[in-house]
């Protein structure tokens, strides 16, 4: 029996992955941004989907996840949404939906999710993105909160290293993973800081804790789809594990069908009408 097969077909919800960290169970969780790789992906029995602004990268070919948009988020969300039967489906808010502005906060999140039908939005940010947070979620809405290394501040940080390796700045990751769980986050990311540090903060809180390049001593994993199925090249961070190379099964498939093309061996007598 496939592992899809085992695997309760249930609705995940936010409650659901609580209980799974109560009980100690792993949550998995990969990225999706489109109809036909989502269906598969939810198929496989994956916990959670994150609709993540990381399409800027791969779907979009920006070098940051700056420019993607709140339209162009939700059109990726809604895609997800119509594919997927049980995971959870988490939808990033994108740089400039919420910063600094907690009405705007609040629209944007009430965009998503009323525009994609995903059950939860994902920000990132602690203290600073507090006021933002306590607003989305005041209105019933879903919040994953985002701490370590945070992608949309990347022009602030000015490198994607390890985040939180001094003791000041991972001090403050503490006190910020202990804030998002007061204000009533259903489950924090953590990227790119060091093991140790990620397994204090999940053991502190109790509210499941994700790692991208956390260790092992948390509640769950996600990883960026693109990159663990090997379409993505030129990118090895030490996190990464490649499941697959399809880039190079696909571009063998597309020059085998060009040569068959050029040739007149495709298409073949059966296959006409």
């Amino acid at each position: 029996m496939s592992t899809a097969a085992q695997t309760s077909q249930s609705k995940v919800t936010t409650c659901t992955l609580q209980k799974m960290k109560r009980e100690g169970r792993k949550i998995a969780m990969l990225t999706a941004y489109d109809y036909s790789l989502a269906s598969l992906v939810d198929q496989a029995g994956i916990d959670a989907i994150l609709v993540g602004d990381s399409a800027a990268n791969v779907m979009a070919g920006y070098p940051t996840t700056l420019p993607i948009s709140l339209d162009q988020m939700i059109y990726h969300g809604a895609s997800v949404v119509r594919a997927v039967k049980r995971a959870l489906v988490v939808v990033d808010m994108p740089f400039g939906s919420y910063q600094g502005d907690p009405l705007e906060a609040l629209r944007s999140a009430v965009r998503i999710m009323k525009e994609t039908g995903a059950d939860a939005v994902k920000l990132e940010g602690g203290e600073e993105a507090a006021e933002s947070i306590r607003k989305v979620i005041s209105a019933g809405i879903p919040v994953m909160g985002h701490l370590g290394l945070t992608p949309q501040s990347i022009n602030q940080f000015g490198t994607y290293a390890v985040r939180a390796t001094e003791e000041k700045e991972a001090e403050k990751l503490l006190s910020d993973a202990r804030l998002l769980e007061e204000l009533g986050c259903f489950g924090i990311v953590l990227e790119k800081i060091p093991a140790r540090l990620a397994a204090r903060v999940s053991g502190q809180l109790s509210v499941p804790v994700i790692g991208i390049g956390a260790g092992g001593q948390v509640d769950g994993q996600v990883l960026v789809l693109h990159d663990m199925l090997g379409i993505t090249q030129g990118f090895s961070p030490r996190f990464l594990r490649r499941y697959l190379d399809l880039s190079g099964e696909i571009t063998d498939a597309v020059s085998r069908y060009t040569q068959d093309v050029r040739s007149g061996d495709f298409p073949s007598s059966k296959e006409e009408y």
